[in-house]
Formats: structure tokens, C-alpha cells, sequence
């Protein structure tokens, strides 16, 4: 009998990427869902740094979940199993003498540990780079369910991802909060967000938030044009703007502007906020101030529609299992839940059409998005 369709006994469950507030979620649904059908669930520490590093982790790199370990931890943000971006079996980065890194190629180790921890099928929750690990682990023959998870909503065949609801709750929050400041000092107020290289979160907190320019990486920029809103906005007696800025947002002729790249992970974004709000203070001549929410976006209490998301996407990748599906990601297809290739899902980014609704919208309430 091949390894797709033996009996399941037991399952393990990793956490890779940035966190997401949610993900407790996944794992309370998924190993109550498994608990019953008889399963013996684990977590693996850190993504699979368990299974690759296991000396670094006290009580072991994986773990036992059972009732007791999972036990009201729904509401709570982050991962009782850990996470990481670093460590991409397939490009696993290792420190060299001089103090270079260099990626290798560690996957095949990480299969003879999940047959050697006897592990039947993997439950891998992550966004586009867990996906596609977790689609190159299934090609090598072991049986994997993605879950997708991302603040960023840019995964595709999902109609949202969990904790990008959480992440825009929180932005609107603040950008209720900055209007009374920016108003009280006649200030622009620049706010950059998350979401790499789609502008899901800018669109709708700034949408939700009442925003007068949101910048996203789907449409290129120019600030003469921004610059030009806010002279507007001064001229007809509103004499402070707010303008939401996504990390991916380039403005036209540009490029996306990069905090650094590390081997073995993702290059982080970043900055942008800071050239707008310096350029957008020279151009207009009025004070300018610059709040990055940054990790602010990934931390605290998923909302209500995430947590039912999240509980509904880990009970689900335990149905996928139990119905013998391999090489697949469950995603939101309302009103159900649907199993998709991870093939497919890992195939292209999920952008922001520029005809969708909320765009029409944004367009409509007399937003700028500096084109």
C-alpha cells in the first residue's frame, strides 16, 4: 500500500511565514478534528526547523497536541508551535566560515524525519512560500494538506485568507485615530502598511478609513498628483490629508523599495512610507508626519469572521485527509469550503483588480491613488 493510502495515525502540524492572527485557530480545529477520528496529532517547532534542529528545542522539536495543549487557545494571537521564514527546506540557508550563508538543499532529510517519527500526513499552514513548499514536499510523495494563511489576502484560489481581516480591523482603528491628530496640527499623516506586494490591506483600511490617498503596488504613483489632492483638499477648507501607503507601493519609473535580503528567506519591504512623506512635505510645503504599523498588523486577538475562518480551515484540511486528498489547499469558497491543487494555488499572486468594487468605490468617494 503507497504512502498516500495507508491509514492515518498520525498527523503533524507546522506553522511557516510571518504569523497571522488565526492561527491557534487552525490548530485547535485541526487537532480536535483529528482526536477524533482517532488520530494522534504533533506539532512541529518553528515551521520544520522541529524536524531539521530538533537539539535546539528542550522538550523535543515536535510535540504531542493533545486536548489539554490546544484548550482555549482560539482567541489568542501567534502560534503555541512557533514559526519561522528562514528556514525553506529546500533552500536551507547555512552559515559558512568567512560568515556567508549558503542555501542548500536539505528536503530529502526532512522526509526521512517524517518517516522516521513515523508521520503519515502533514498539515502545513502558511502563505505563498509555505504553499509552494508544501506542493514540492507532496511531489516527493508525502501526503499534505495546505492551509493558507496570510495578513496580505494575496494568496490565490481562496476568497481570503484568514488574519487579513484582523490586520485591517486594526489599520481603520488607527487611521480613526490619526484623523483627530492630523486635523488638530493641519498635518498630512502618512501611514504605511503591510501586504508586500499587493495592496489588499491599503485598499480597505483605507476605504474603511476614511483616507484621502491610498497608494497601492498595482498602480504606479506620482506624487505631483498626490501632492496636488492635498492642494485641493487645502483650497476647498480641509487643511490635513491622510494617505495610506502599502510596503509593495512604487511610484511610476520606480522600483519597490527593499530593507534588506537575507539568503534563505524573503526580502522585507519597507521604507516607502518614509520617501513619500519626505517628498510630499518638500512638494507641498506643509508638515508631514509618518506612522509605519508594521508588525502591529500580525499581533493580537483574531476578529470574530477569523477565528471562524481559520476554525473552519483546519477542520476542513482534517476532512481533506480523512477523505483521502493529498497535494491540496482547502480554501474559502462561500459558503464552503473548498479543496484546490496547491499547484494552483501556488501558480500566481492574488492582486487588487483595478475594476473590483472597492476600487470603483474608493473612486467614486473621490479617493487618489496618485494616477
Amino acid at each position: 500500500m503507497s504512502k498516500e493510502s495507508a491509514p492515518i495515525r498520525k498527523v503533524a502540524i507546522a506553522t511557516g511565514g510571518g504569523d497571522a492572527p488565526g492561527l491557534n485557530a487552525v490548530i485547535r480545529a485541526a487537532v480536535l478534528a483529528g482526536l477524533g477520528r482517532g488520530w494522534e496529532m504533533y506539532g512541529i517547532r518553528d515551521g520544520f526547523n522541529g524536524l531539521m534542529m530538533p537539539e535546539q528545542y528542550v522538550e523535543g522539536g515536535i510535540i504531542k497536541l493533545t486536548r489539554e495543549r490546544v484548550r482555549g487557545i482560539t482567541h489568542l494571537g501567534g502560534t503555541i508551535i512557533g514559526t519561522t521564514n528562514r528556514g525553506n527546506p529546500f533552500h536551507y540557508p547555512v552559515k559558512n566560515p568567512d560568515g556567508t550563508y549558503t542555501e542548500i538543499d536539505r528536503s530529502n532529510e526532512l522526509m526521512r524525519s517524517f518517516y522516521m517519527h513515523e508521520i503519515d500526513a502533514l498539515i502545513s499552514v502558511g502563505g505563498d512560500g509555505s504553499m509552494s513548499i508544501a506542493n514540492s514536499l507532496a511531489e516527493k510523495g508525502l501526503r499534505v494538506v495546505g492551509v493558507p494563511k496570510t495578513i496580505d489576502n494575496d494568496l490565490d484560489q481562496t476568497v481570503v485568507t484568514f488574519g487579513f481581516d484582523t490586520a485591517v480591523s486594526f489599520a481603520v482603528e488607527c487611521l480613526d485615530r490619526l484623523h483627530s491628530t492630523a486635523a488638530s496640527h493641519r498635518r498630512i499623516i502618512v501611514v504605511e502598511v503591510m501586504g508586500r506586494y499587493a495592496g489588499w490591506i491599503a485598499l480597505e483600511s483605507g476605504v474603511a478609513g476614511s483616507a484621502d490617498v491610498v497608494l497601492i503596488p498595482e498602480i504606479p504613483y506620482d506624487l505631483n498628483i498626490v501632492a496636488k489632492k492635498i492642494e485641493d483638499r487645502v483650497k476647498s477648507g480641509s487643511n490635513f490629508s491622510i494617505v495610506v501607503v502599502a510596503e509593495g507601493a512604487v511610484p511610476k519609473g520606480g522600483s519597490v523599495t527593499v530593507l534588506d535580503k537575507e539568503v534563505g528567506r524573503a526580502e522585507r519591504l519597507g521604507g516607502v512610507g518614509e520617501k513619500v512623506t519626505e517628498e510630499l512635505q518638500k512638494i507641498t510645503g506643509k508638515e508631514a508626519r509618518l506612522v509605519v504599523l508594521g508588525h502591529l498588523l500580525r499581533g493580537g486577538t483574531p476578529t470574530t469572521n477569523d477565528r471562524l475562518i481559520a476554525l473552519r480551515f483546519g477542520a476542513a484540511a482534517v476532512r481533506a485527509l480523512d477523505e483521502g486528498q493529498q497535494g491540496v489547499m482547502v480554501a474559502l469558497d462561500p459558503p464552503t469550503v473548498k479543496y484546490v491543487p496547491l499547484a494552483d494555488a501556488t501558480n500566481r499572486m492574488k492582486s487588487v483588480p483595478l475594476d473590483c468594487d472597492t476600487m470603483l468605490t474608493a473612486r467614486d468617494l473621490g479617493m487618489c491613488f496618485g494616477d
